[in-house]
């Protein structure tokens, strides 16, 4: 166990010095903040006649509500959280490689495996805080612009999508870890995951999203009146697999390689 505190407390300072982290922030306010000015001018007809194509964005709500906001924020996450939470775990497990220290750190007097456990419970509470940031941003902006409909029926739904969606992404972190050791870098890891969604909504499209780890996330944040849009218990079991695959890959790699 204190291998494990003094691994974290490394990473925490690593972390502090870094601009990667208020930059990661900001675009998790960033985001809901575009999402409530598109609200805004759903809300407003005429402004979105003037607006052209920013008006024609707005019609991607399902209906000027807070029930169709909260549909697009929860999609987001989905999409958006694969991305940045995947860019989250590559710089994490990567950054050493970057910037040559991977030698300094090895060199702790704390075992490989702790400085790997260390690693993914900083990745996983970067991006707790992070969506913790975008839910509590959304709900500001759509005060801010009075989007009607409000309930705590639709706030309660929204609450508990919301975070079993970012649940469900986290959960795909554990692969990067694994490229991120094998690669040697940031550059791979990174553009894996650009290619898991692309695949991801490509997959989807087809029909077989419940079955695609990294269009799991995404199919479970659309509304279950979508059609096609539908989880299986299979689903969860093959997103776990792939979790637990992706941790026991990642032990394994670096406790045996030669970093």
């Amino acid at each position: 166990m204190n291998n494990l505190i003094i691994a974290i407390q490394t990473e925490i300072m690593k972390l502090r010095r870094s601009w990667i982290v208020t930059t990661t922030f900001g675009l998790f306010i960033f985001i809901p903040a575009m999402m409530g000015l598109l609200m805004f001018i759903a809300q407003n007809p005429h402004m979105a006649e003037k607006l052209g194509l920013i008006g024609a964005k707005a019609k991607f709500f399902s209906e000027n509500s807070w029930l169709g906001y909260f549909e697009i924020i929860n999609q987001v996450v989905a999409v958006m959280g694969i991305i940045a939470f995947g860019f989250v775990t590559s710089w994490v497990f990567g950054r050493e490689y970057i910037e040559n220290t991977l030698t300094d750190l090895l060199s702790l007097p704390v075992s490989r495996s702790s400085i790997i456990s260390a690693k993914f419970v900083i990745a996983t509470i970067w991006c707790i805080a992070l969506s913790i940031v975008m839910y509590l941003s959304a709900l500001v902006f759509g005060r801010i612009i009075n989007i009607p409909g409000w309930s705590y029926e639709v706030f309660i739904g929204f609450s508990q999508n919301f975070f079993i969606t970012v649940l469900l992404t986290i959960m795909l972190n554990t692969v990067i870890g694994y490229v991120c050791g094998k690669s040697r870098g940031i550059i791979a890891p990174i553009g894996f995951v650009l290619f898991m969604v692309v695949m991801a909504q490509l997959i989807a499209m087809v029909g077989w999203g419940p079955y695609f780890p990294w269009a799991i996330p995404g199919v479970f944040s659309v509304s279950d009146s979508e059609s096609g849009f539908h989880l299986v218990p299979m689903s969860y079991i093959i997103l776990l697999l792939t979790s637990l695959a992706g941790i026991g890959a990642t032990y394994n790699y670096w406790n045996n390689a030669d970093q």
